[in-house]
């Protein structure tokens, strides 16, 4: 039994459907992969958007009160920005082009502000919650402790 094939007697085939029969070059391949690369820092930047709708449904199923459940969910909305943008050069370091320094600030600019950005929506989503359960000082009533009262007007005339 002979394990070699004869490739001489295949030659004169076409090559199946579907077949492209195109060799791919390295640079083609390697702007390729950048190309990927940036597409998918891209959806890591506007993650937080994408999660902004179920975020508001979880806040309005908490309710308006001041309870634990409603705390914990606004605590969580108010943390997640800040851990988000502490790290936002290691969350775009596997994205970075192979020219630049995967961990440098300057790395993917467009994409690192929109992720600012969609953080900073995020935030504003729990600061308005907070607002609404009167968490934030925003009225005369709350401010009333840091007034000082001045004299009457009125004078005693015996």
């Amino acid at each position: 039994m002979s394990t070699s094939v004869d490739v001489s007697k295949w030659k004169h085939l076409p090559p199946p459907p579907g077949f492209a029969a195109v060799s791919s070059s390295t640079a083609t391949a390697t702007a390729s992969y950048e190309e990927l690369k940036a597409k998918r820092a891209w959806d890591l930047a506007f993650s937080p958007a994408k999660s902004l709708p179920m975020q508001a449904f979880m806040l309005y199923m908490s309710g308006g009160g001041v309870q634990i459940f409603s705390m914990g969910i606004v605590f969580m909305l108010l943390s997640s920005p800040f851990k988000n943008l502490a790290s936002i050069n290691t969350a775009f370091a596997p994205f970075a082009p192979a020219s630049s320094s995967p961990k440098a600030l300057t790395t993917l600019p467009l994409q690192k502000i929109a992720y600012l950005f969609c953080n900073l929506l995020t935030l504003a989503l729990g600061l308005w919650k907070c607002r609404s359960m009167g968490l934030l000082p925003t009225g005369t009533g709350d401010w009333l402790a840091f007034e000082s009262r001045g004299q009457p007007p009125e004078t005693l005339l015996i």
